[in-house]
């Protein structure tokens, strides 16, 4: 039933209108106010960020969140207007910040300094490190950023915010509520300093859904969006299909892949996939740790994971060259193929590889 006109044999299809779900979920669990910005850095998590951003911006969230600034520079170019912010501006890339009407990310005094001394206007967005010791200024830093930003009036301050380490970790709730707390104090202390009050924003996908009373004045959302948060609303709007190649009958005792890791313990049919690691499919699913769904049921991959394919078990399914296989999707769900490669939907999506056909349907 699935006569597509894709030459491509392997195609991740997007589904915007579960994207548009799932961001619905979390409107319905927001104040009307609060703004959502919406996390697209690395090609919206292997999503296509363009597609992504456009669909996103169609659906009225209130910026766009990457993290360098080229992402931003590439969207610009793809004709989106709405607000971009820019996480790790760096400090070669100012023109092009300017030149294409960025919004910056301000977590250190080199950078700040270097947008002090250059006098173009620009919006700036202030982050403070809560704990996660990754990017931030911290909160003894609060007085110098503000007679620095009152001395440079070019500079407009659109927000401060901070990141959540373990949102999604139920047993680390206290550490999440200390956070939260110390950046509600860095908050109140900015805002009487300053004599006005600022945006402010902490909450992640999973603070949304862990934490919602805290949500201040904006939230970001990244994965929830893409559906691989675990929350029985939320879908993933994404999977990745592929085509058998080559069936091949093997004999008791032939041996599969680089390095003869696998020996045919009886006769089986295999079926080739033209997916592998340089696709993302991750090498540590070889050798029967890793399954491929065919034909209604889920079948092992065995022999090593090669650069550009894999071998799969099909010797209990009908299965014949030309069939459509899932590699996650509806059937096989991204968070197992996680637990079996001890790493997270994130780092699956994100190294999906571009070379992959994306199909967007809306």
């Amino acid at each position: 039933k699935h006569k597509m006109n894709y030459a491509s044999e392997t195609i991740l299809h997007i589904d915007l209108s579960v994207l548009e779900k799932n961001l619905n979920y979390f409107k319905k669990n927001l104040n009307p106010n609060t703004k959502i910005i919406a996390v697209v850095k690395a090609f919206a998590y292997g999503h296509g960020d363009i597609e992504i951003s456009k669909k996103l911006e169609a659906l009225g969230v209130y910026a766009l969140w990457v993290s360098d600034f080229e992402e931003g520079v590439m969207l610009r170019k793809s004709g989106i207007k709405i607000k971009i912010i820019v996480a790790n501006p760096g400090l070669k890339s100012y023109n092009q910040i300017i030149k294409n009407n960025l919004d910056v990310v301000l977590y250190n005094y080199k950078l700040l300094n270097l947008y002090c001394t250059n006098k173009d206007r620009i919006n700036v967005h202030i982050k403070f490190d809560t704990g996660m010791n990754r990017y931030g200024f911290c909160k003894n830093d609060v007085p110098n950023i503000i007679t620095k930003l009152n001395k440079n009036r070019h500079l407009k301050l659109n927000s401060i915010c901070s990141h959540l380490a373990a949102s999604e970790d139920k047993s680390k709730k206290k550490e999440t509520l200390d956070q939260i707390k110390l950046f509600k104090l860095i908050g109140t202390e900015f805002d009487s300093i300053l004599g006005k009050t600022v945006c402010k924003h902490i909450l992640n996908s999973n603070g949304v859904i862990n934490f919602n009373d805290y949500q201040m004045d904006g939230v970001r959302i990244g994965i929830g969006l893409y559906g691989a948060a675990k929350h029985k609303q939320l879908r993933q709007i994404s999977a990745l299909t592929s085509v058998i190649t080559q069936i091949k009958k093997l004999k008791k005792g032939d041996k599969i892949g680089y390095g003869f890791s696998f020996t045919a313990k009886q006769n089986m049919l295999i079926a080739v996939i033209p997916v592998g690691y340089a696709d993302g499919l991750n090498r540590r699913l070889s050798n029967m740790n890793g399954h491929i769904y065919i034909n209604n049921s889920n079948c092992r991959i065995v022999g090593k994971i090669s650069m550009d394919s894999c071998m799969v078990d099909v010797s209990d399914v009908k299965a014949n060259e030309g069939d459509r296989v899932e590699i996650f999707g509806a059937n096989l769900s991204v968070f197992e193929i996680a637990e079996k490669t001890n790493t997270i939907p994130y780092e699956i999506y994100s190294t999906l590889n571009r070379r992959i056909k994306r199909v967007y349907k809306n």
